[in-house]
């Protein structure tokens, strides 16, 4: 059976992305302008689809493979459409 994946460089991004939050959340409290705000928001989203995106990738490296090889994929394979249907929404 294929190992889970690590998740360490998943975690230290997230952490990252926690730091952009409150900086966001400090602009908005001093008033910075909007148009800046924003972007940092677009940054924030990125990052988060960037985790997401790094995380399925393992996904599919581990658990989806392990289940295709072992001749029990469908379900799997389902159940990862579902995800990646509601990460592209």
């Amino acid at each position: 059976m294929a190992q889970p994946p690590k998740h360490t460089d998943s975690l230290k991004r997230l952490r990252k992305v926690e730091g952009q939050i409150q900086g966001i959340q400090r602009m908005l409290a001093t008033q910075r302008y909007c148009i800046d705000v924003l972007q940092q928001i677009t940054a924030a989203r990125r990052a988060l689809d960037e985790v997401s995106l790094q995380i399925m990738r393992g996904h599919i490296n581990s658990c989806v493979s392990s289940a295709i090889r072992s001749g029990d994929g469908a379900e799997k394979v389902e159940e990862l459409m579902r995800a990646i249907h509601r990460f592209v929404k």
